[in-house]
């Protein structure tokens, strides 16, 4: 896979389902709270048993680099609990105010964040700005070499950094992307300054995590061209995505961006103007807008490709007859001369059958030898 993401070619044209959560919960046999409340197991542990049961490619992106601010402390409690869901509420103590936020656990689905900590604005937002980007400094980093160990040779593993940006506001504020973007119109000294201040630690983080010299630089950012406008990107998340994409390659550690949606534009704009080696999940409308053989003849020799069969039409609802057609169809299109990944579009839904995600792996295995 590695040798995949600096867009050479491998043996084989790695194979990798994109399951980080829902199936490697339903695996797990435990209600989803067990996993994502209680740490009963780790989701990490809880997916690299998934590529145990698959046989297929692991590929893991992680934390494991930060340290929280030590002004800050959490306050948490159980609001409610019935037999599917719970609800708990944690208080966010900072040295000026209090911020608050409440979570649903589901038996069985992933989490929501039910109320957003960041209610009022601006002031909230400012607390946001102020308390929440501390200098990552030399913080503990033994859950990433915890991670990295049981992955071993099954997979790889890369910690994560992220993005400034309207998709990185609607995680935080009530109200989502509508608020958001009334944030950034309503107050745009405050959006940059958020930004700046985000770009600086990620940068931060990102010097940490190339010293440990991991598989990848992970850069995970979820809707970063569905949820804002290229004019916005290019104001708020470029700069930051070109600096840590140069840092990488400065250091030979390939880095690989997660954008699920949208993502013709971004891809251009990354084989043009970043040192992006790789990018993922390449969706098809209507969940995303990428045709993988017209990006693979444009862009392939600049950037590596890992997509990207519809999770629903295809994994979901369709039979391994389809599956195992659609991933010769992504081979055809993109496997040639190799910086090519055989994946799904943004995660497979939890009651994906065993038998499809089997027939994807089979037909890689086959049909992907180089």
């Amino acid at each position: 896979m590695i040798t995949a993401f600096c867009n050479r070619q491998p043996d084989m044209v790695p194979v990798s389902p994109d399951m980080s959560n829902m199936i490697p919960c339903r695996l797990a046999g435990k209600p989803f709270w067990d996993i994502y409340l209680h740490n009963d197991p780790p989701l990490w542990k809880a997916y690299i048993d998934a590529v145990k049961y698959f046989d297929f490619d692991g590929w893991l992106p992680c934390g494991g680099f930060t340290r929280g601010n030590p002004g800050i402390t959490h306050e948490g409690k159980t609001v409610s609990e019935t037999e599917d869901r719970i609800v708990t509420q944690t208080i966010i103590h900072t040295p000026k105010d209090d911020l608050w936020q409440e979570t649903t656990y589901y038996r069985a689905d992933p989490p929501t964040r039910t109320v957003k900590p960041v209610k009022r604005l601006p002031e909230d937002l400012e607390l946001w700005i102020e308390h929440f980007y501390p200098d990552p400094g030399e913080g503990d980093d033994s859950g990433y070499q915890e991670i990295k160990r049981e992955m071993g040779d099954l997979g790889v593993v890369g910690p994560s950094v992220g993005l400034p940006g309207l998709q990185d506001l609607c995680n935080f504020i009530e109200g989502g992307a509508e608020a958001a973007t009334y944030a950034y119109l309503d107050y745009p000294a405050l959006i940059e300054r958020y930004a700046e201040v985000q770009e600086a630690f990620q940068v931060r983080l990102a010097e940490r995590i190339l010293k440990a010299k991991p598989d990848f630089l992970m850069i995970g950012v979820s809707g970063l061209m569905t949820l804002q406008s290229p004019e916005i990107f290019r104001k708020l998340s470029l700069p930051t995505l070109q600096k840590v994409t140069a840092m990488a390659r400065a250091a030979g550690i390939p880095s690989h961006l997660h954008a699920c949606g949208r993502e013709r534009v971004l891809v251009e704009i990354c084989a043009n103007e970043t040192d992006l080696s790789s990018i993922e999940p390449l969706e098809i409308p209507p969940m995303g807008d990428c045709d993988l053989a017209e990006i693979k003849r444009k862009f392939g020799k600049r950037i590596a490709l890992k997509g990207n069969l519809h999770t629903t039409e295809v994994m979901l609802r369709g039979t391994p007859d389809d599956v195992r057609r659609e991933s010769r169809r992504c081979m055809d299109q993109a496997a040639e001369g190799g910086g090519f990944v055989l994946a799904t579009g943004d995660q497979c839904g939890r009651d994906t059958p065993d038998e499809n995600i089997f027939a994807m792996i089979e037909i890689a295995r086959e049909y992907g030898v180089y």
